[in-house]
């Protein structure tokens, strides 16, 4: 696909040093594509392209130089998440959660956690719910936590996993803030302490490993944990400034990017040789083909270029402190908004792919499953469209006095 971002990339690195980090993403590709099948049926990424996204260091994208990551920012992260998707969209997904919420946790934790998890020579890979589906009591030093999780993407290959909770005393009454809130925290957990239950059977999205865990009553020392809702980060670089939910929402955005582009590739290719009957020629050569091919090709290319310079004009005003409700409404409405273009020009590609979208192994069969399973996720639910519409709407209201 055709780069048309021109504007400069919002990173606390140079923009060379994000393109190197999406050029090795890309360099995966062909390993990733010959192991999609065998992952799609495992159900989990498979070890050797595990191995190969270590061994590229990419897992630590949006962790800071002094953690021993990348310290990349927004744009390039969310790049090299398309890449990934591009070559294989469970990949993409189970990558996007470990990253992201790697980042996160870089982000909110205290150094002394942050270094205890990510620094050399152990540095971990986290996945797993932070949403304070668990409960824990307060103990000295750090919480016993119990909870009961689902949709842990990326699990099979993390080696700590994110436990969201609520805090209660001994005898279950929640804990309150001064604000009058529950007081929700989440945990990281190293992987031997994690019971997995399986659980993770679906039509697409099929390889993301997104396995469902239980936690019995584990110690977490306070140093791996973090508010669930905090929005003030502990690091100084503008990435974190985004928050919890612009890092972890944005990332599904470049998954959807992926797969449309891969459904681009796959149909483009198929059409060149492939006719059908009362077609004069190959499919690529009928103009009506064409026609719908420029057209979807375009939408793409258009939310292609909002999801990233919207990121990068975001990551830019969080720096400054100026990041407005309505830029974060924003990030909300594309990321949502692209799920949908994302499922369009899929589904152009499957129905003229005809019967090579069917039979199996098909790369654009597995496209048209995966962009129907990442459509369901709850943070593209489209109620999210009718949230943003409240701080873009203003916008575009005529004053009486400007008339």
């Amino acid at each position: 696909m055709t780069e048309t971002l021109s504007r400069p990339l919002a990173t606390s690195t140079t923009s060379t040093d994000g393109e190197e980090y999406v050029a090795r993403a890309r360099a995966l590709s062909p390993l990733i594509r010959a192991e999609a099948d065998g992952m799609e049926a495992a159900r989990t990424v498979s070890e050797p392209v595990v191995q190969a996204l270590r061994d590229a260091e990419l897992f630590w994208a949006l962790v800071p130089r002094e953690y021993d990551g990348l310290g990349l920012g927004i744009v390039p992260s969310l790049k090299i998440v398309e890449e990934l998707s591009c070559a294989d969209g469970s990949t993409g997904w189970a990558f996007m959660a470990n990253a992201f919420s790697t980042g996160i946790a870089a982000g909110y934790l205290t150094e002394r956690g942050a270094r205890e998890i990510f620094a050399l020579p152990g540095r971990g890979i986290t996945a797993g719910m932070i949403l304070p589906t668990g409960t824990a009591v307060r103990v000295e030093g750090g919480y016993r936590v119990n909870g009961q999780y689902r949709f842990a993407s990326g699990s099979a290959h993390a080696t700590w996993i994110g436990a969201g909770f609520s805090v209660t005393g001994a005898d279950g009454t929640p804990e309150i803030d001064a604000n009058g809130q529950p007081v929700c925290r989440v945990a990281f957990v190293p992987r031997a302490e994690v019971d997995f239950t399986g659980g993770w059977d679906v039509m697409g999205m099929a390889a993301t490993g997104s396995y469902d865990y239980t936690v019995s009553d584990v110690f977490v020392p306070e140093a791996h944990a973090m508010d669930t809702f905090s929005t003030v980060p502990v690091r100084p670089e503008p990435v974190y400034a985004l928050g919890l939910l612009g890092i972890g929402v944005g990332g599904h955005a470049p998954v959807a990017l992926g797969l449309a582009r891969r459904a681009l590739e796959e149909i483009a290719s198929i059409t060149a040789t492939k006719s059908r009957p009362g077609y004069a020629t190959v499919i690529g050569d009928n103009e009506m083909f064409r026609r719908e091919f420029a057209h979807h090709e375009a939408t793409l290319q258009a939310a292609r270029r909002y999801v990233y310079d919207l990121h990068a004009e975001a990551e830019l005003a969080a720096g400054r402190g100026e990041l407005t409700d309505e830029q974060r409404a924003r990030l909300r409405q594309v990321t949502t908004w692209v799920q949908t273009v994302a499922h369009d020009v899929v589904s152009f590609a499957y129905n003229w792919g005809g019967s090579a979208s069917l039979r199996n192994p098909s790369a654009l069969g597995r496209c048209m499953r995966d962009a129907l399973v990442a459509t369901q996720h709850a943070l593209v639910e489209p109620m999210t469209l009718v949230d943003a519409a409240a701080e873009i709407l203003p916008g575009y209201r005529l004053s009486v006095d400007g008339l």
